[in-house]
């Protein structure tokens, strides 16, 4: 009975949901405060009533009951426990219901941290959230019961896809989930505004933190998506342009836009309706994203096996969810204004530019993801749009953007001058030119790597630079400590996500273009060299696990005669699912990632082998870091919690020339 009463929760979730979505919203339009009072508490119970059916689901599986269909079908009970918890979101059912948890949480979050919003703000934004929740519970219920019953029990289950048993997959999931379904408070405190026909420095103030902790959740998701990609998938590849990566990668590019517009918002009350649509358009994308993975279309590692009823249920709501906001926008953006003017070069102008570059690369992803769809969709044929698309389309988008980085913050609001940035980005010019250039010539890389390389380090000095002379800043009245102390965490993150940037790109280029590769057959005993490194393969052994067979190898490598590493790649078995998996071994360091393989054995007895020399890698991994940790640090600014201001300020300055405060202003934050 214990599973009744998992889907008895998901059924009074349902209703306190419908309830949070009309009795909140209807008391905000008659200005009802007794029934804007009951957004609160129906926030709370939908949550509780959500969690208890998650945990439900996960009590289902760690004590393997074979007579839930989808526990039956994700679970065995060779399966060690921690991927049985794990196999409560591997697959359609359970994901979504971690996708609605996620969802309740963060209305609990907003309805607990929302005390000095208007209540009639409040009832609104926590509606909003509720008649989302309608749709996602409803799909839950109707399509996609996860404690359905399985008449007669089967005496063992079919076992989670060995490609999911693994530890990044128990956290990567709800970190992505976590990203995605945040961007619904941002789509919520917009779609209030268009309600109430109001947008000012308040509103952003409200908006901006709770867009960079789904900004810096969905980062870590795409972030340990990738990671696992590279060590997992066993050819050392990071990222593929596959269209569930790029489903995530979407609202992360318009989120980042949406981030920096705000910003605007707030400090200056321009980008209005920009800002609104961008809010929007972010929610989207991740509602698109949950189409594309759940309604059957994609053949993806990612994807799961659907019916044409879920694909049209999905469908549906995403057509009334994005064209009811839109519809919304139309009717309303003119009683939210445009915003303030501002000249041609101006901090405004360039944030502007950073918005549209972020948006159009978004676009390229998005035409290279749908174009196959629909080719096939309407019986054109079916093609594939690979790396080579996006690697020609959506890179050079990305270098005008990188150039904006270190420009932005020696630009005033309003006016700029072309003279003052250039005469302070000067140095960061040359020596970054020199840097690039000296690597270069020492390496004889391509102009694409040259070019990569010169804008990694005019990020990275750039941003160095901004923060010191903002430390320098009132040097004569004040010791260091006290202006430390006085720089705002806000700009602290906007520094270092930007500086994560400059790693992420030095990373990619180095990576991409100096990366050493080699296949080749080998038996017990012999070697290959690659570079100055010298692969001895020595042993392999048999090694029996909870639920597969391996086949372990033992691989010394040396470096310049002198062993440097043992590694152990693995080519597992899974018995249950008679799925192989290859387990690649990797030794990490600060410049460089060695990395082994394992393929198919030949009739000979030798191994297919795959060694690489990765120049770099782990610093894709810590800029990505030091992105999310930009977020964190500006999300967790204290003026955040402070009560917002009514409107946004009057006054705006009009000299050319950037002062302490004005340098003081993040333009960006990552």
């Amino acid at each position: 009975m214990i599973p009744e009463l998992g889907q008895t929760a998901l059924i009074v979730a349902l209703g306190l949901s419908l309830l949070l979505g009309s009795l909140p919203l209807w008391g905000a339009y008659r200005q009802q405060a007794h029934l804007m009072s009951l957004a609160r508490p129906l926030a709370a119970g939908q949550f509780a009533f959500a969690a208890l059916a998650f945990g439900i689901l996960i009590h289902a599986f760690v004590v393997m009951d074979f007579s839930v269909a989808y526990v039956a079908d994700n679970a065995n009970s060779l399966l060690p426990v921690q991927f049985r918890v794990a196999a409560a979101w591997g697959g359609h059912e359970g994901s979504l219901l971690l996708w609605q948890l996620m969802l309740s949480g963060w209305t609990l979050a907003v309805a607990l941290f929302s005390r000095q919003l208007p209540p009639a703000t409040v009832a609104r934004v926590l509606a909003v959230l509720g008649l989302i929740s309608v749709g996602i519970l409803s799909f839950t219920l109707f399509t996609s019961n996860p404690f359905a019953r399985l008449i007669p029990s089967a005496p063992d289950g079919q076992d989670l896809n060995p490609l999911l048993q693994d530890p990044g997959m128990i956290f990567h999931p709800p970190l992505l989930y976590m990203g995605y379904v945040g961007f619904s408070v941002a789509f919520a405190f917009a779609i209030a505004a268009l309600l109430e026909g109001k947008l000012d420095a308040a509103w952003a103030k409200w908006t901006r933190p709770w867009t960079l902790a789904a900004w810096v959740f969905l980062t870590l998701g795409i972030l340990l998506g990738s990671f696992w990609a590279y060590y997992e998938l066993g050819w050392g590849g990071w990222w593929f342009w596959d269209a569930v990566e790029n489903a995530s990668f979407m609202p992360w590019l318009v989120g980042t836009a949406l981030i920096h517009s705000l910003s605007v918002s707030e400090k200056r009350g321009s980008f209005k309706n920009w800002t609104v649509l961008l809010a929007i358009l972010a929610f989207s994308l991740s509602l698109l994203g949950t189409f594309l993975v759940r309604s059957g279309v994609l053949t993806s590692v990612h994807a799961f096996a659907s019916d044409p009823q879920r694909g049209l249920y999905i469908l549906v709501f995403l057509l009334i969810v994005i064209g009811g906001s839109l519809a919304l926008y139309a009717w309303r953006a003119s009683q939210v204004g445009l915003g303030g003017r501002f000249a041609a070069f101006s901090r405004e102008s360039l944030l502007l530019l950073n918005n549209v570059f972020l948006v159009v690369s978004m676009g390229t992803v998005l035409l290279g993801t749908l174009y196959p769809l629909a080719l096939d969709a309407f019986g054109l044929g079916k093609i594939s749009v690979g790396p080579p698309y996006f690697d020609a389309v959506f890179a050079p988008l990305m270098l005008p953007l990188l150039l904006l980085i270190s420009v932005g913050p020696y630009v005033v609001w309003k006016q700029g001058s072309v003279a003052r940035a250039w005469h302070e980005l000067r140095g960061v010019a040359l020596v970054s030119v020199l840097l690039a250039g000296g690597i270069a010539l020492s390496q004889r890389t391509s102009v694409g790597v040259t070019t990569g390389l010169l804008l990694a380090f005019w990020v990275l000095l750039g941003s160095v630079q901004h923060a010191v002379q903002r430390l320098r800043a009132g040097s004569e009245q004040r010791s260091f400590a006290q202006r430390w102390r006085a720089v705002p965490l806000a700009f602290w993150g906007m520094v270092v996500a930007h500086i994560g940037v400059g790693v992420f790109v030095l990373g990619v280029t180095l990576v991409k273009g100096l990366d050493q590769v080699r296949d080749a057959s080998l038996q017990v005993g012999q070697s290959l060299t690659l570079g100055d490194y010298r692969f001895d393969f020595k042993t392999l052994d048999k090694h029996k696990g909870a639920n597969y067979l391996a086949g372990r190898a033992t691989f010394e490598v040396f470096h310049h005669g002198r062993l440097l590493a043992t590694l152990h790649p693995e080519k597992r078995f899974y018995v249950v699912q008679r799925m192989p998996m290859t387990e690649a071994a990797i030794d990490r360091g600060l410049t460089r990632d060695l990395y082994v393989s394992l393929g198919d054995t030949a009739p000979s007895g030798a191994w297919g082998v795959r060694v690489q020399v990765k120049p770099f890698m782990g610093w894709v991994w810590g800029g990505t870091l030091l992105m999310a940790l930009g977020g964190v640090l500006a999300a967790t600014d204290g003026r955040y919690r402070q009560r917002a201001r009514a409107a946004a300020p009057e006054h705006t300055p009009t000299s050319v020339t950037p002062t302490a405060a004005d340098l003081n202003v993040a333009p960006t934050t990552l």
